[in-house]
């Protein structure tokens, strides 16, 4: 065969195909969501999520600080309370669980970490739905002016990032307005801009006991929609969003790319409780190698465009050496 071109000549050697290698995921490209609960000494796992935990403030130090050896410095809370009710009132105590790991966080490492919290009313309403729910109804407005007064809460007890997950209309203009009306104005806002209502979120909802009475299609995006992701994105950049996120990645990776094309800031991916669990149920069945599709995964995300991936595998991926440090 008399050929010119020969792709595989760059593909003969791992050297060479490393080399030649277009994309890469490490540490700093990963974000590690964490759940945290009241009281202390509390480490206990999901039964939903494997190898992830809910943790009180005591027991989060030391997980971060071992995250923080393997690389892994930006970092997302999500608050499990006591406490439920109608308007999620418990997600502005200020001895709340986030609350008083911000601070400890904040006082064992500075600036060596990212504390990035999840504002959203799900996880704090009886009803399970992420803002105010009126005769059957979720209401926009007095929800973003309740979610405005939530991330005010986080900022307040030391969060670098907030990131609200809502949906609602408005609402990143609302909370920057409330945030620099106290004078955080270097606090950052990362929006959930193209959150889609989807099927991916089960084992998420069994960690923060946040299945909503009927479901979120109101107000999350309908998964058939591609042009309203793109309209959603330039409306929180316009009202103040410094990053914007895309929820969930592996089914929408094209979102993810369309996204990346359209806009200069960072843009993120969450891979999202059920994508994480399936690769853990399919890799303890014996039907997947863990390692090997966890890397293609975050692989994918990356190379669809994402800069930053939100992930439960970081931790594992490191520790055993699947992705670079």
């Amino acid at each position: 065969m008399n050929l010119l071109d020969r792709p595989r000549r760059l593909r003969a050697t791992p050297v060479l195909r490393e080399m030649c290698a277009e994309t890469q995921v490490r540490a700093d490209h990963l974000i590690t969501p964490h759940f945290v609960v009241p009281g202390k000494g509390i480490r206990e796992e999901i039964p939903s999520m494997p190898g992830i935990h809910h943790v009180s403030v005591d027991k989060l130090i030391p997980e971060i600080e071992a995250d923080l050896e393997l690389g892994l410095s930006s970092h997302l809370l999500f608050g499990v309370p006591e406490h439920k009710d109608e308007h999620g009132d418990s997600a502005l105590d200020d001895h709340g669980a986030v609350q008083e790991s911000l601070r400890a966080m904040k006082k064992r490492f500075g600036n060596d970490i990212i504390a990035i919290t999840d504002v959203c009313l799900c996880a704090y309403t009886s009803h399970g739905h992420c803002g105010f729910l009126e005769d059957g109804v979720v209401v926009n407005d007095p929800s973003v002016e309740q979610l405005a007064r939530m991330a005010l809460s986080h900022a307040e007890a030391g969060a670098d990032m907030v990131s609200p997950s809502d949906m609602m209309d408005g609402r990143v203009g609302a909370i920057r307005e409330q945030l620099d009306e106290h004078g955080f104005v270097n606090t950052s806002i990362l929006a959930y801009s193209a959150k889609y209502a989807s099927a991916y979120y089960g084992p998420f909802r069994d960690a923060c006991d946040s299945a909503p009475q009927g479901d979120r299609k109101s107000y999350q995006m309908d998964p058939r929609n591609g042009r309203e992701a793109i309209l959603e994105v330039l409306l929180d950049l316009q009202e103040g969003a410094d990053m914007v996120m895309v929820k969930p990645a592996l089914a929408y990776l094209d979102i993810v790319r369309r996204v990346r094309e359209e806009v200069l800031c960072p843009v993120v991916c969450y891979n999202v409780s059920g994508e994480f669990s399936m690769v853990k149920a399919a890799a303890k069945a014996g039907l997947v190698d863990e390692a090997a599709i966890v890397r293609e995964n975050l692989l994918a995300m990356r190379r669809a465009g994402s800069d930053l991936i939100i992930t439960y595998h970081g931790r594992d991926a490191l520790e055993q050496g699947w992705i670079d440090r």
